[in-house]
């Protein structure tokens, strides 16, 4: 069992800065992939950003340039730090992770938190 939860959302100004985190526990060693996946009201839920454990990241369009992420391997927690943040990052954040690795076994595996809101004021 994987549980993956989120914090540091909350309310900001356009242009302020704000930095997510995401904290997985439970029985298991590894994850191929963690990431963050927004959803807006009314809309499809969207990759932000993935981070492999080698530390190959990938960035949605609207993301490069202002959003960074970046993870700990051993504490097996990712982060998302994001700045210069406008009206239309309002959303639910999700942390995901693909592929879970436990003592000998491999799973092909999607896990997501809870979510937490970010709502970027103008």
């Amino acid at each position: 069992q994987v549980q993956l939860v989120e914090t540091g959302g909350g309310l900001v100004q356009a242009g302020g800065s704000l930095r997510l985190s995401c904290a997985a526990s439970g029985n298991f060693l590894r994850f191929n992939t963690m990431g963050w996946y927004r959803q807006a009201p009314d809309k499809k839920r969207e990759m932000v950003a993935i981070i492999s454990r080698g530390g190959s990241t990938l960035y949605a369009d609207s993301a490069k340039g202002r959003f960074s992420i970046s993870g700990d391997n051993a504490k097996n927690t990712v982060y998302l730090q994001m700045n210069s943040l406008k009206p239309e990052d309002t959303a639910v954040y999700f942390c995901n992770s693909k592929g879970v690795w436990t003592t000998g076994v491999y799973y092909d595996l999607d896990f997501w938190g809870n979510g937490t809101l970010v709502t970027v004021s103008s």
